[in-house]
């Protein structure tokens, strides 16, 4: 009992309330009133220091003892929140951390908190929250700090940004995802851990973004730009290569990815450290591009009414103009934020620009 007692201080070490008030606009320009915020911290060691050993033995073997069950269609948003393989981080999984739901509504439903998205497959959403649940129940460490505990006294909006971790091969290269949501929200459920499952396949080791929202892009950039330091300081410690990472973006995430791509990762406050090999983006109207961007892989549906196939096909062009490789796909019959492309004309694409990050020099796993 002793035991089981210090792995629930372990696991629960700090819970903060947080009441704020804020405007944020989503399509259609409904303004949605945050009211309360109710988020506990994970138990996780600050970004540059490893875990206790003692620590994670302990929350390892407590773990190990137990098969967590898997969620289906037909299970609650309450059940999500309350799954003990979630302890600690399960609102950071949802697209909004700050905003109460209906915890009685079923997952089946879950397209309903993404209002800038279309074909939310809920098959692709449960395999992606059943992945975690498998590797919480194996003991593997599954979501991580990215700002230690002083960085988030110091602005409290941090607390709302980590990366989830899908292991590949031990050593394999590792993409980060950053999802879209127009900065008001995190699609992670949609276009980041389903991602992340596709690029597994592949045998390569993928992190997904939680990143700060309702502030614009450059504090999700700054965030994304401190993940990537993260995962390459702690490469060892996480078993990943730091050699030819990519970095993929989606909707807003890809504006993301793409400044990282131009500009590198230490103009957004991480730490001095090369560019990704590839940039991978979705459906975005980044327009900004440079003769130092990496080889780039777009994609984009041609009916998409929020992300013009116009302005990235000028992209394109403007990156070919100056040497950089290229590859773009548009996709009929298709608007904005497709995801995965389950079922449609862009199935497949993932893989597709899996192969386009090997060509870009990359040795597979």
């Amino acid at each position: 009992m002793a035991q089981a007692d210090r792995c629930a201080r372990a696991i629960f070490i700090d819970i903060r309330t947080t009441l704020i008030e804020a405007n944020s606009t989503f399509g259609g320009g409904i303004a949605v009133l945050v009211a309360a915020l109710l988020l506990a911290v994970p138990a996780t060691a600050a970004p540059n220091e490893p875990d206790n050993p003692r620590t994670a033995r302990l929350i390892q073997s407590a773990r190990q003892s137990t098969t967590y069950s898997h969620l289906s269609a037909d299970d609650s948003f309450g059940d999500l929140l309350d799954h003990p393989a979630f302890a600690g981080f399960s609102r950071l999984v949802l697209p909004r951390a700050d905003v109460e739901i209906d915890r009685g509504a079923t997952l089946k439903g879950i397209s309903m908190l993404l209002p800038y998205h279309q074909n939310v497959e809920p098959s692709d959403v449960l395999k992606g929250l059943n992945r975690i649940i498998d590797d919480s129940s194996a003991g593997a460490r599954v979501f991580f700090d990215i700002y230690t505990d002083s960085e988030k006294r110091a602005d409290p909006s941090k607390t709302q940004t980590g990366l989830f971790f899908f292991r590949g091969r031990p050593g394999a290269p590792f993409a980060v995802i950053a999802p879209g949501g127009g900065f008001v929200y995190v699609g992670s459920v949609h276009e980041g851990f389903p991602y992340a499952l596709d690029i597994n396949k592949h045998g390569y080791n993928a992190f997904v973004l939680r990143y700060r929202v309702g502030q614009g892009g450059l504090p999700a950039t700054q965030d994304l730009a401190k993940a990537i330091s993260y995962v390459v300081r702690n490469a060892e410690a996480l078993q990943v290569s730091t050699v030819g990472y990519s970095v993929w973006g989606s909707s807003a995430g890809a504006r993301m990815a793409a400044a990282i791509g131009t500009h590198g990762v230490a103009s957004f406050g991480g730490d001095a450290i090369s560019k990704p090999l590839t940039v991978v983006m979705a459906y975005t109207g980044h327009s900004e591009s440079s003769a130092n961007d990496p080889p780039t892989f777009a994609a984009v549906g041609e009916s998409d009414g929020i992300a013009s196939p116009i302005v990235m096909e000028r992209r394109v062009q403007a990156l070919r103009h100056v040497g950089v490789r290229v590859e773009f796909h548009k996709y009929p019959a298709l608007g904005h934020g497709f995801g995965r492309g389950t079922r449609t004309s862009a199935e497949g694409w993932i893989d597709d620009a899996v192969r386009f990050w090997e060509q870009a020099g990359m040795s597979p796993p």
